[in-house]
């Protein structure tokens, strides 16, 4: 069977574990190119090895997507490198949960750093390369992916500025959706709720004792989960466009 993605390219960003990791590994099993983007250069370099023992193929960027340099830098590269850019999975980003009485101003800023700016410095350096690739390429479309989150759809007490970054990438994926629509770049959401990955980790004790609570009971989506659909999005016919996705553990309620 043809994989579906051969001769493309994508960008991952957050690529050093979770979601990003696994989403890299499924792209590069269906032919893309991955080029994968974070801090942590010793995690990308295992992934990459990885990859590329499957006989797929990795490039690694260490960058730090907050600042716009570096994020332009990365784009710039994987484009240099391999020559085009197909698909962008806007993946870094962080949860810092709290109540915002007392809640440090640096985690806040640090959100929005990576949710938002980290994410429309990317786009901002990613987009005139996907318009170029969706003109001349045989699949005849491309794929920019913001990972937001149920906190996108639905406010929580606790979470008042990952709301607040979450729901502005909901809205900046619409209106962008809705610009590149004509020029064949397909531009979607993808919306976790609870998943086993790294991002409760970066709570602060007291606060993720108190915000896993409510799932205790509860099977989590997995990395692969997430992957998976965004896999599903990104090999749609030229036609199909997913424009957003809404995924929850069976068991999750909020």
């Amino acid at each position: 069977m043809t994989a579906k993605l051969q001769g493309t390219v994508a960008l991952i960003t957050g690529a050093s574990s979770g979601i990003g990791e696994a989403t890299a590994k499924t792209l590069a099993a269906q032919g893309a190119a991955v080029a994968i983007v974070a801090r942590r250069k010793d995690r990308l370099e295992q992934l990459a090895a990885e990859i590329t023992a499957s006989g797929g193929k990795a490039l690694v960027i260490e960058a730090d997507i907050t600042d716009q340099k570096q994020a332009e830098q990365a784009v710039t590269r994987t484009v240099e490198e391999y020559g085009r850019l197909d698909t962008v999975i806007n993946n870094a980003g962080v949860m810092l949960l709290g109540p915002a009485s007392d809640a440090p101003l640096e985690e806040w800023e640090r959100m929005v750093s990576i949710n938002v700016n980290g994410l429309l410095y990317v786009s901002h350096a990613a987009l005139p390369h996907l318009v170029k690739s969706a003109s001349i390429s045989d699949r005849k479309v491309t794929d920019l992916i913001n990972i937001s989150s149920v906190a996108g759809r639905k406010t929580m007490a606790g979470g008042a500025v990952y709301n607040l970054t979450k729901f502005g990438v909901a809205a900046f994926t619409d209106a962008l959706r809705q610009e590149v629509a004509g020029q064949s770049v397909r531009v979607a959401a993808v919306e976790p709720g609870a998943v086993k990955t790294e991002l409760s980790s970066h709570l602060r004790d007291e606060v993720r004792e108190q915000s896993m609570k409510s799932f205790s009971d509860i099977e989590l989506l997995e990395a692969q989960d997430i992957a998976e659909a965004i896999e599903y999005i990104v090999t749609r016919p030229r036609h199909v466009a997913v424009n957003e996705v809404l995924i929850r553990p069976t068991d999750q309620v909020m």
